[in-house]
């Protein structure tokens, strides 16, 4: 590591080499004006990694996040598993215009036979005979998600589903001609990842590991298999920070990596070229001299080929935020310079500044009420609520306070810091205000103040995720609301109100 970079807070070694911004032609003052752009539009960044010409010159995190946590990468999954296909053709194990339908002739679902009557036509059926636009799909129209189909699925759609996603996909109309329109639908990439499964008879997880996770030094990523052990390839991939740079890296570099090539370099052409002129590649967004890899939410890989240059950004904004027109686009590639600039250590010095004191802003207020006493420890038995929840309780003791609800799969707690915010684990349901993901743990930063002595908040941080989610309990008596709602979510951002009443009194 360069002795002139400040090292980041809760180090996290990456393995690679850091620099000064105006050693690699970069202003550290435009950076700054990159961040304090952002911030005054009340964007939500989580981190960024800035990198050009072999270093990285410029990095943050947003505490409580930091650079040794992974964080849920959502679509930006599908640039790493167009790596996988990248791979696999380069093995042999299936090529460009091979059918998808070859690959399932066991889970296709069937056609009516012409000659029997109508009436029977539900009770007869011929299995595996696809119709001809589903049988005309490729793998290539698969990439460049040019599938026939008028429908756009979102991973959220099937991840509550336990039965097989490839049958799933193939119940999906195909009502145009594969290979024309181009819609975004996270069911090409998932089929994918199914492909590469049934032809290497590994989940791509594990297909990758050798071939691309290990070379580049990412370790402990998660990407939890779905039905059958197939790696969800539109999405679900979780990994740090400089994990999502690296990925960058390797494709600025055309596919080498530490001397060795890891991509084949006419891979990484064909990712980049406009296979839908001035919109998509192949699992990767064309951009204004960039092309990149993105995750709902924010999470987002900028690679600049003609400037050797990566920006790696996670963060939970909003649909609609533009955050690359008006933003990123706005200052990159027009930051980097042809020639290293002269020195500047204040302007440096500035940018070390800024970025050691990024955090998210937290609800604020007392962090002790009256009210505390008379709650703590009782139970509030919940009318019946599309949640499930069963029941709540409070204890407070001393500067924190456990949360616990009692719902339909099982027995949740949060430990809720009120002097500062606490860190654990929590199985807490969440999955209807975030995109319908539900793993069994959670990492969770919380806090809790007092509104006013009937109104206690929670800030829940699910700081492996773009999660963040309000919950407003009201105290009136015996009676309690409460209100909990997200900062970004697919769906709906608030649930309905949850009321309950004191039915019983621990002692």
């Amino acid at each position: 590591m360069n002795s002139n970079h400040a090292a980041p807070a809760h180090l996290f070694f990456d393995g690679l080499a850091r620099g000064r911004p105006e050693t690699h032609g970069v202003s550290s003052r435009g950076i700054v004006a990159f961040l304090d752009e952002v911030a005054a539009a009340n964007l939500e960044l989580h981190s960024f990694m800035l990198y050009r010409g072999g270093a990285v010159i410029a990095e943050g995190w947003w505490s409580p996040y930091h650079a040794g946590r992974l964080h849920m990468m959502h679509s930006l999954t599908k640039s790493v598993t167009a790596c996988g296909v990248g791979l696999a053709l380069a093995e042999g194990r299936f090529g460009l215009h091979d059918k998808v339908a070859s690959f399932f002739d066991d889970l296709l679902p069937g056609v009516p036979d012409a000659n029997l009557e109508v009436a029977s036509f539900f009770d007869d059926l011929l299995p595996g005979v696809p119709d001809a636009n589903l049988a005309a799909m490729t793998i290539e129209d698969l990439l460049t998600m040019r599938t026939g189909h008028r429908i756009n699925v979102s991973g959220s759609a099937w991840r509550p589903i336990r039965t097989s996603w490839i049958a799933e996909f193939f119940k999906i109309p195909v009502p145009d001609v594969p290979g024309t329109a181009h819609l975004y639908t996270s069911a090409a990439s998932y089929m994918l990842s199914a492909i590469i499964t049934r032809t290497t008879g590994e989940p791509l997880s594990e297909y990758l590991r050798p071939r691309l996770f290990e070379p580049l030094g990412i370790t402990g990523y998660e990407w939890p298999t779905g039905p059958h052990g197939i790696s969800p390839g539109a999405n679900g991939l979780s990994c740090r920070t400089a994990d999502a740079l690296k990925l960058g890296v390797l494709h600025a570099r055309n596919g080498r990596w530490n001397g060795r090539q890891i991509l084949p370099a006419d891979w990484v052409a064909a990712v980049q070229a406009a296979h839908v002129p001035g919109k998509y590649g192949y699992q990767w967004w064309l951009g204004p001299d960039n092309y990149s890899a993105r995750g709902l939410f924010g999470q987002f890989v900028f690679v600049f080929p003609n400037h050797d240059a990566v920006l790696a950004v996670t963060a939970a904004m909003p649909a609609g935020s533009n955050f690359t027109g008006s933003f990123a686009f706005r200052y990159f590639p027009a930051l980097f310079e042809t020639q290293p600039l002269p020195d500047n250590d204040d302007a440096f010095a500035a940018l070390q500044a800024r970025t050691n004191a990024l955090c998210l802003t937290l609800p604020t207020g007392p962090a002790w009420a009256e009210c505390a006493v008379r709650v703590s420890g009782k139970t509030y038995v919940a009318d019946d609520n599309e949640d499930g929840v069963r029941a709540l309780r409070f204890a407070f003791r001393d500067d924190q306070c456990r949360f616990i609800v009692e719902d339909a799969r099982g027995t949740h707690e949060i430990d809720v810091g009120l002097a500062e915010p606490v860190e654990g684990n929590t199985s807490m349901t969440g999955h209807k205000l975030h995109h319908e993901y539900q793993p069994d743990m959670m990492r969770v930063v919380a806090s809790g103040v007092w509104h006013d002595d009937r109104t206690f908040v929670m800030t829940w941080i699910f700081v492996e995720s773009a999660f963040r989610d309000t919950v407003v309990c009201r105290f009136d008596g015996d009676n309690l609301t409460l209100e909990r709602s997200v900062n970004v979510n697919s769906g709906a951002l608030e649930r309905p109100p949850i009321r309950a009443r004191v039915v019983t009194s621990d002692t």
